[in-house]
């Protein structure tokens, strides 16, 4: 399978079509629910890009999902470690800490915490407004979310739901150090998490998976 898990996540070659094959059946059920002049693409990328090129991308493929009724699913990495801030997010007060001095910096459309893409695998859906999945935001962390638990789950990982919120007096900046119940998580660890942004009714959702500690 395309892992191996040895108290970290591997990513190879293999990952790519394993993800194709079980979003694919994740997403099955949903798409026979959208109108006929709906259209799908499933979007596998292998090689890594530039942060400014993937951020381009995902906006047009949620321009795509406004204008063309297109629902879109992209995996794909990044060519560099790279920051991405939420859409929300102070760049000033990213910049105050001093972290991450020499790691170009994005901002996402979606919302949520910063994030530094390096050892991951990122993926983006956008749904069309006509789509049944997002008249509940959560029914599409559920679709995305159950796809990746069973990409994992013959090799062993066995991720779950959060299934709660962890507040803190002050947000953490980092995705990752924040707690939502729609994470999913190893041992109690945060692995993946997602955020959203709605755009005239469509939906952009992006999502990384954690491969190992950076």
């Amino acid at each position: 399978f395309c892992t191996d898990y040895v108290g970290r996540l591997k990513l190879n070659s293999d990952c790519w079509p394993a993800f194709r094959t079980v979003y694919e059946a994740a997403f099955a059920g949903y798409n026979s629910e959208m109108t006929a002049a709906s259209k799908t693409r499933l979007i596998v990328e292998g090689t890594g890009s530039t942060g400014s090129w993937n951020m381009a991308v995902d906006e047009h493929l949620l321009l795509r999902a406004l204008n063309a009724n297109e629902l879109a699913i992209r995996i794909y990495s990044w060519e560099t470690p790279t920051i991405s801030l939420g859409y929300f997010q102070d760049s000033a007060e990213f910049l105050a800490t001093g972290r991450f001095p020499t790691l170009p910096v994005v901002r996402r459309l979606s919302g949520g915490g910063a994030i530094l893409h390096d050892r991951e695998i990122t993926y983006s859906i956008s749904v069309p407004a006509t789509h049944p999945l997002i008249a509940d935001p959560v029914r599409l962390y559920e679709a995305a979310h159950a796809g990746i638990i069973r990409a994992l789950k013959p090799a062993g990982v066995h991720l779950v739901p959060r299934g709660e919120n962890h507040k803190h007096e002050q947000e953490p900046f980092l995705c990752f150090s924040r707690g939502d119940r729609n994470d999913l998580v190893l041992n109690g660890v945060k692995v993946v998490g997602s955020a959203q942004r709605r755009r005239k009714g469509a939906v952009l959702q992006h999502g990384s998976i954690l491969l190992e500690a950076s």
